[in-house]
């Protein structure tokens, strides 16, 4: 069995609470998407990965892993996938779009080893 691909996905505001801007990482390729409806970080991180499995849908890759570095997200994610909802307005825009993927997994990571955070930072230098 081969390795999964990776995808990264991560999302924030600028201020928090503001505009969402979200990045997308597909073999080492950037997909930022900005002009987002307002929203916390947190929404911002649940839009990155909803435009992950977007794209995976649309690209057709198969069985992949998410990862992202936002701990919270991704262990609700992982819950709302077991039980097929949840408390989060995103949780079943998520559980619709797993019913039309491969099985995938979403895993975390340290916010140094995520790609988006550093294609998003990228766009903010200090």
């Amino acid at each position: 069995m081969g390795r999964r691909l990776k995808i990264y996905f991560d999302g924030g505001c600028r201020p928090n609470p503001g505009p969402v801007e979200v990045a997308v990482v597909i073999r080492g390729t950037a997909h930022v998407f900005t002009g987002l409806a307002d929203g916390t970080n947190s929404d911002a991180e649940w839009c990155a990965l909803i435009h992950a499995l977007e794209l995976s849908r649309d690209h057709n890759l198969g069985e992949v892993d998410f990862v992202g570095d936002a701990l919270e997200v991704v262990r609700q994610a992982n819950h709302a996938l077991k039980t097929g909802g949840g408390p989060q307005p995103h949780a079943a825009r998520l559980v619709a779009l797993a019913r039309e993927l491969p099985p995938f997994r979403i895993r975390w990571v340290r916010r140094a080893q995520n790609l988006a955070g550093v294609a998003l930072a990228a766009r903010h230098p200090r």
